[in-house]
């Protein structure tokens, strides 16, 4: 079986189905294109036929190339290799657009439409793009776009030089620069597409068949061409590109070398031929992909992610789909907890000390649906659907058949150990029981569990609607079913888990409170507050250490904190931290909670910058450090904590370890992640870095002894960890 079949109809129409064996989603092989090229080939050469349309046997059109081809062509041809496989693709692509054409009369040529049943995604739209009239099917399901700036890298077969040559580069901004997806009716009222029809099919088949000559020309093969909103060297188009240049830089802090290099593949293409603007594409495509940073986010984001969704380390057992769970605890994240659940078609008891606190928890998931249908993005329909999965009420006995509890309630081992009593009374002998807790260690409170193999870890991340990551956590006692169980409601629920084993703060937490605690002692000694938190941004952090606890809640660092400091006694590393946020607490400077925090707000919550109380409380030092040193500061923090994880065993993966880190708190994601930022840099080079802040601020930067192990051995955590596990 072929990824591409051809059929010929009597009355001159030559369709071909784009339909990939044993795929749920088309993507695109070199094996593939070849195939297509040859069909193509053959119906230009077949007089018989009079037109073509390339769809898809699949509800969708296509998910887009595939990652690992791409990567195949960096590894084994290095930038020789992907710069002749993207051009294969444009000579493809070409040969469609110009369907047989005169090249200097654009005549003779034959009508290509493509149809899109449902979603084209990145190569999906690529190809549709080189084909002269683009139907798609109303299916508001659908999405179409280019998202490939997600994951490290640009649309390089065409999309970018074309979306900018048939929008504009302004209007195509959106779906290059941000990855922007849309239903068919917005793509078409955007131009992205042409027709929205309820059989797109007979609509393609119809205008291939009456299409003229003129028709098929592509605006830019056309005489006297201009781009839309003017090129380069045109006053409003100069203005564009300016504006668009400071608009990437302020973005990406200059750590992103996908977007600068999507947004000079346009400049420059823009001041040349169609055919030459392709190559220079090409060229700045195989630039980006043999950037170690585009090949650490292809790596991360995409195939390591996608292979942990799949369930890569989920154990033997049996499906373990959720028919019915039982959250206890109807507060912010129970909230949550029960909208993802119930969106996802599983029945939801939501359960509360007070009627009144059940009744708000549901409420959330209500309001949710609201913003949904104001923004056309839901109905009625399904809001009354969805809430009706939900039963909001103070009775255990309505937990009778879940078979899954996940208990949020508040961060108390007696709160939680009571209602986990409680409902263990009731629920069946099999039931998995989940405790939502981000520091509380789950062996501790697995003790209140009769069935301790069937108790389990699930840390949500807030809020629950948005965030991607679920960190599953097993206890000293848990069983393989009940990892099994988390990792099929993590899937259920469409989010990425990871999962680590059980040790104070477990993985994500661990290395985000040392993030939080540096950019605190920096303020501390006297270092300027903007330059620690411009230093973490700059080093691609989405927010400073000091936004990120205003957000948090100072005082529940504090809680923390006092935790911490009680567990550890005398070996507590914190005193320094705890003087600033203890005093910012004291003053009720408690972060955007109470609109006062290490940031002013105003009275809508919005923030308006550093509260000036800072300078006083605590001046700057005269002396303020090099800016790579705040950095090094910042970052090692984290990336030292995810290799203590690793080598203590809390981590087993570092593809989940990676993942984790930047869907969790957004580290650094143009790195990889910690571990594929300590590749990237070189173990010796870290170990180096580390010595030097050992010297100058203390232990909690010394080397770890595997760090330095490799760095004696000159091996990377994906040479030693990750070649077995990451071709998963």
């Amino acid at each position: 079986m072929t990824d591409f079949t051809m059929e010929k109809s009597s009355e001159g129409l030559a369709t071909i189905t784009w339909d990939v064996p044993g795929k749920s989603m088309n993507v695109l092989s070199m094996d593939g294109a070849a195939t297509l090229s040859d069909l193509i080939d053959d119906a230009l050469a077949d007089d018989g036929v009079k037109g073509i349309i390339i769809t898809s046997g699949k509800k969708d059109f296509a998910a887009g190339m595939d990652l690992n081809v791409i990567a195949g062509m960096r590894d084994n041809g290095g930038a020789q290799g992907v710069f002749d496989g993207v051009m294969s693709l444009h000579h493809l692509l070409r040969k469609i657009e110009l369907a047989g054409m005169d090249l200097k009369t654009k005549k003779g040529g034959k009508p290509i439409a493509s149809v899109l049943p449902g979603t084209a995604l990145g190569i999906g739209l690529e190809l549709p793009l080189a084909t002269h009239r683009i139907f798609a099917a109303d299916n508001p399901k659908a999405k179409i776009g280019l998202p490939e700036i997600m994951v490290g890298i640009f649309p390089g077969a065409g999309g970018t030089t074309r979306l900018s040559r048939k929008l504009g580069a302004m209007m195509a901004a959106p779906f290059l620069l941000e990855g922007k997806l849309s239903d068919p009716k917005k793509a078409k009222a955007a131009g992205l597409i042409d027709e929205v029809s309820d059989d797109p099919l007979a609509a393609a088949r119809e205008w291939v068949l009456n299409a003229s000559e003129a028709d098929l020309v592509k605006p830019w093969d056309a005489k006297g061409y201009k781009m839309p909103g003017g090129g380069p060297f045109h006053p409003a188009g100069f203005m564009t590109f300016v504006g668009a240049s400071a608009m990437v830089h302020g973005k990406t802090m200059g750590v992103y070398p996908a977007a600068k290099a999507l947004l000079s593949a346009v400049y420059e293409g823009a001041m040349v031929t169609f055919d030459q603007a392709l190559k220079i594409e090409a060229r700045w495509f195989t630039n980006v992909l043999m950037n170690p940073s585009s090949s650490a986010m292809i790596r991360s984001l995409f195939i390591n992610k996608e292979a942990l969704e799949k369930g890569a380390n989920r154990p033997e057992a049996p499906d373990q789909s959720v028919k019915k769970i039982g959250i206890l605890g109807a507060g912010m994240m129970g909230a949550g907890i029960a909208y993802v659940s119930a969106r996802a078609g599983i029945e939801v008891v939501l359960i509360d000390a007070r009627q009144e606190a059940a009744d708000k928890g549901k409420a959330y998931s209500e309001a949710l649906l609201d913003k949904a249908i104001s923004r056309k993005k839901s109905t009625e329909a399904k809001k009354t659907e969805l809430l009706a999965r939900i039963t909001a009420t103070t009775d255990y006995d309505a937990l009778k058949g879940c078979d899954l509890i996940v208990e949020a309630v508040f961060e108390d081992p007696a709160v939680k150990a009571e209602v986990t009593q409680r409902a263990e009374a009731v629920i069946p002998e099999d039931a998995i029981f989940a405790t939502n807790t981000s520091t509380l260690p789950i062996s501790d409170l697995a003790r209140a569990s009769a069935r301790p193999e069937q108790f389990i870890g699930i840390h949500f991340f807030s809020p629950v609607d948005k965030m991607l990551l679920v960190e599953i956590i097993k206890g000293k006692a848990t069983g393989p079913r009940a990892v099994a169980k988390a990792l099929d409601f993590v899937r259920q629920i469409r989010k990425t888990p990871i999962v680590v084993n059980d040790e104070r703060f477990f993985y994500a937490n661990r290395c985000i409170i040392p993030y939080i605690n540096e950019g605190i002692r920096m303020v501390g000694e006297g270092v300027n507050p903007v330059l620690v938190e411009n230093a973490a941004k700059m080093m691609g952090m989405p927010l400073g250490p000091l936004q990120l606890v205003d957000e948090t809640s100072i005082d529940l660092g504090v809680k923390i904190a006092k935790a911490t400091r009680a567990a550890m006694g005398d070996a507590y590393p914190d005193d320094a931290v705890d003087q600033v946020i203890f005093a910012m607490a004291d003053e009720g400077r408690l972060g955007r909670k109470t609109n006062a925090g290490f940031y002013d707000y105003d009275d809508k919550g919005k923030r308006q910058g550093l509260w000036s109380g800072l300078d006083s409380r605590y001046p700057r030092a005269t002396d303020q450090p090099e800016l790579t040193d705040v950095q090094h500061r910042l970052m090692f923090a984290q990336a030292l904590e995810a290799v203590r994880a690793l080598e203590s065993g809390v981590l087993e993966d570092i593809r989940e370890g990676d993942v984790g880190a930047i869907l969790g708190w957004g580290f650094a994601p143009w790195s990889g992640g910690p571990f594929g930022w300590l590749d990237m840099m070189g173990a010796a080079r870290a170990v180096e870095i580390c010595d030097g802040l050992t010297a100058k601020y203390g232990d909690r930067f010394a080397s770890p002894a595997l760090l330095r192990d490799m760095a004696e051995k000159g091996t990377s955590f994906y040479d030693r960890f990750g070649a077995a596990k990451t071709a998963a």
